[in-house]
């Protein structure tokens, strides 16, 4: 976590990578055309990749290195967010390195030593290497397995070895801890960096700056003047290419155990005793391992799934989930998720956390709403004024990122009415900078070996004892309704449902 914008080019307060090679394990994917090559070139122009640096991509796909070049030129083309400066690409273009093989064979391997042993010579990295799992679940323990039978993630003579592994990290309870106890008979803890790039997110990583660097916000940041929190990561997308994968997943295994409760913790951990990665690590899990485990009752009222059916999107039709290629027409993976969760903690006793994710919704919005409680009315009797509103703070992730504010002030005239006021701070328009993809402080962070935005074991498994219970009653009662939102709509009514009880309702709603 040690990136500050100052401007355009330059983002101090962070010193460069350490020299190294990256090896990417399913190179030829979505994930490294579309993210961590952009996200690499980045870097390369805030001069934060280091001198003595290489990418090489693994894959099944035959292809050279030359081969290999020209089709990340092509993508870095079409996926960067900024036109690419080619002085900066010919720089990035010959550190590109390419071998094919079975993620299952361990001739691969031996390979891979052999073309790594090539990179150090020519790219002068001195055999410190960071491994990024960019493939499908169940190569991850294969691939650590075979990297540490070839010797790839011994680490001596100075040099690091590092693992990046991407979500899902398990299943459920029981295959995320057998998958952290088999890659930890090979790799110690400090090797692996749990990947979710929601933590990179620069409105994310302000969320402790905010509450711990000002001095108005943490003496109101608990159950005293927050009636609630409503944490929403909505799609526009439907499940595209991913079919095959998302309708064995769904909604709920793929978003809430990692992104949706990494911004819970993030938003009810108490202060660390400093930024060390540790401290702030240990105050998150504390929260993970706060949340009240619902109950089988608890479920079939705090938690309510959707699956999206036939709609409208920006005029135009699309598709119901149940046609979408690669999905089973009777399929019941739910595509909408809605829970009510609570803490136990002296901070946060009574306050409701409001989570929701969904496909095909009508705005592509994360953020986090922080509703306070409102004034007592007491003062306005005999005005204008019938109610007050809430105040309100959002923390904006994506797609701009920023912090908005949400309070009352008169409307001038002779009359006593109240008008709401929105203050709105958006990154690119107040820094002058367009905020980052999220993976590059990631990145980064592994390439320093600063593991704060990464989950350890305890966490990934604290994370889905909360979602275990759901997924326990919802394998054994089937749904009934899906499809039961209309693809561009904000998901079910139940998930409504869900806040009206207790008299709230969704910031984001139609």
């Amino acid at each position: 976590m040690a990136i500050a914008n100052k401007n355009e080019t330059q983002r101090t307060g962070a010193r460069p990578g350490d020299p190294c090679a990256l090896v990417i394990f399913g190179a030829a994917g979505d994930l490294t055309k579309r993210l961590l090559v952009p996200s690499l070139y980045n870097l390369r122009s805030s001069e934060l990749l280091p001198k003595n640096f290489a990418v090489v991509g693994v894959t099944a796909a035959k292809f050279s290195d030359e081969e290999f070049r020209d089709k990340l030129t092509r993508d870095i083309r079409k996926f960067s967010r900024s036109p690419v400066q080619e002085e900066l690409w010919d720089w990035f273009k010959p550190k590109i390195y390419y071998q094919s093989g079975d993620f299952r064979d361990p001739t691969l391997y031996q390979q891979l030593k052999d073309k790594l042993a090539v990179v150090n010579k020519q790219q002068g990295t001195p055999g410190s290497y960071l491994f990024y799992l960019a493939t499908a679940p169940q190569f991850f323990g294969e691939i650590i397995r075979q990297l540490g039978a070839a010797r790839l993630i011994n680490e001596e003579n100075g040099v690091w070895r590092r693992v990046i592994v991407e979500k899902p990290f398990g299943r459920d309870l029981d295959s995320a801890r057998a998958l952290n106890k088999e890659i930890k008979s090979v790799l110690d803890e400090r090797q692996i960096y749990r990947i979710d790039h929601y933590l990179g997110k620069e409105t994310v990583q302000n969320m402790m700056v905010f509450r711990f660097g000002n001095g108005i916000f943490e003496p109101v940041w608990n159950r005293r003047y927050i009636d609630h929190i409503q944490i929403t990561v909505g799609e526009t997308v439907g499940v595209e290419q991913r079919g095959g994968y998302y309708d064995t997943a769904g909604a709920l295994r793929d978003m809430v155990p990692n992104h949706t409760l990494q911004l819970v913790a993030m938003t009810a951990m108490e202060p660390p005793i400093s930024f060390d990665s540790e401290a702030v690590r240990d105050e998150k899990a504390k929260v993970l391992h706060a949340v009240q485990p619902l109950s089988p009752e608890d479920v079939l009222t705090k938690a309510v799934r959707g699956q999206y059916g036939p709609g409208t999107l920006d005029h135009k039709p699309v598709p119901g989930y149940r046609s979408e290629p690669q999905v089973n027409p009777q399929s019941a993976t739910e595509t909408f998720v809605a829970m009510e969760l609570r803490i136990d903690s002296w901070r946060w006793a009574g306050v409701p956390f409001y989570l929701r994710t969904g496909k095909r919704l009508a705005q592509r919005a994360t953020e986090i709403a922080i509703q306070f409680k409102r004034a007592p009315q007491l003062l306005f009797r005999g005005t204008e004024v019938e109610s007050l509103s809430a105040n309100q703070l959002v923390m904006h992730i994506q797609p701009d990122e920023g912090i908005s504010l949400r309070f009352s002030a008169k409307i001038p005239g002779a009359v006593m009415n109240l008008g709401a006021v929105n203050m709105n701070m958006k990154y690119e328009e107040y820094f002058g900078v367009v905020p980052w993809i999220g993976y590059e402080t990631l990145l980064l962070d592994c390439m320093i070996g600063d593991p704060t935005l990464f989950q350890r074991a305890d966490m990934v498994e604290a994370g889905w004892r909360v979602v275990q219970p759901v997924l326990d009653v919802w394998n054994g009662v089937p749904p009934r309704d899906f499809p039961n939102y209309a693809a561009g709509s904000w998901g079910p009514k139940a998930a409504d449902d869900l806040l009206e009880r207790e008299g709230r309702e969704w910031r984001l709603r139609l």
